[in-house]
Parts: C-alpha cells; structure tokens; sequence
C-alpha cells in the first residue's frame, strides 16, 4: 500500500466521517454529504486524520487516489465552512433581484430571466449588481454560478454581462477609426 504525493486528510473538530468500504459520508455544522469512490481505494479514518491508499501504481488507480483524496478535502471544508462564488453584473440596465429563492435577472433581453435555486444552493443579493452563490458542494456551486453566467456572458467589446468578481474580460479594441 502506498500513499505517495497525497497527504491525508485533518478533520476538523465538530465533523464527522463514517467510512463504509468506499463509501464515505461527512457530516458536519452545515449539512450532510455522501460519495461512492472507486472499488480498488483503501480508505481509513484514524485520530481526526482521514488516509486514501493505493494497492498499485497503474495510471488509473494514481489518478483516482488523487481525485478521491481531493473530493473527500472538499467534503469535510465544504460541511464545516461552505463554498461561496460572487458574480457581478456589468451594463447599464443589467440587475438583479432576489424573489423567495429565485433570482430576476433584467439582462437587456425583452423578459426578465428566473433563475431559481437547486435544492443546496442559497443565493445572497447584497446589491442591485452583485450575487453570490452559496452552498455546501463545491461542485454544484460552481455548476450553478457557471450557469448563472451563462444567460449573458461578458462580452469582449464592451465588456457587459455577467462574470466572476475578479475575473479578467479580454478586451478587443473594435473597429479603428480612420
């Protein structure tokens, strides 16, 4: 058995790891969370530190150990502290409105856009520009700002739509006037 470039995983104090074979279930102050990993991984809870072996170095069996050792360190920081992502609106007229659970969009098309949130997901509105995603699954965080973005993506010319706060839009300069 070996663990070579993994470190195992600290859990936190007020989280809880059941192991079952390779299934393995965290629990934690914000929610619950399960996975399934791959048949051939070891995977052991000892004194607060969680280890994901190996009985082999073929291709896929690294890069599974790998994937677990990191889905399981997502689990145990997503139950403990959560995942947030922050989007902004930049266009004049662009907005954003918190109706119940939904967001409405004016994203300069005829109607206004309804997003509503998974089951997992809250949405914070600070501002009339601004949305942040939260959630417990780092995944499905991403997934849902990923697809918040995409009802107007940032738009090279001038940069309008949505985008990740911080996110850098690629200029382009547009025509050259003569």
């Amino acid at each position: 058995m070996s663990r070579i470039g993994n470190k195992p995983v600290q859990i936190p104090a007020g989280v809880e790891v059941a192991v079952n074979g390779t299934h393995v279930a965290v629990k934690g102050p914000k929610g619950n969370l399960e996975h399934t990993f791959y048949e051939k991984l070891t995977i052991s809870v000892a004194d607060g530190v969680l280890t994901v072996s190996r009985p082999d170095d073929d291709r896929e069996t690294r890069a599974q150990h790998g994937l677990c050792r990191a889905l399981i360190a997502n689990m145990v920081e997503g139950v403990s502290e959560g995942y947030t992502k922050a989007l902004e609106l930049a266009g004049v007229g662009y907005r954003v409105a918190l109706k119940g659970t939904a967001l409405d969009l004016s994203l300069g098309y005829s109607h206004p856009v309804v997003y509503e949130a998974p089951e997992g997901i809250t949405f914070e509105v600070p501002d009339n520009t601004h949305i942040n995603v939260k959630g417990i699954d780092k995944q499905q965080v991403g997934q849902v700002a990923a697809e918040i973005r995409a009802k107007r993506p940032p738009e090279p010319y001038k940069g309008k739509g949505i985008h990740y706060v911080g996110e850098h839009i690629r200029r382009k300069l547009g025509k050259a006037a003569k």
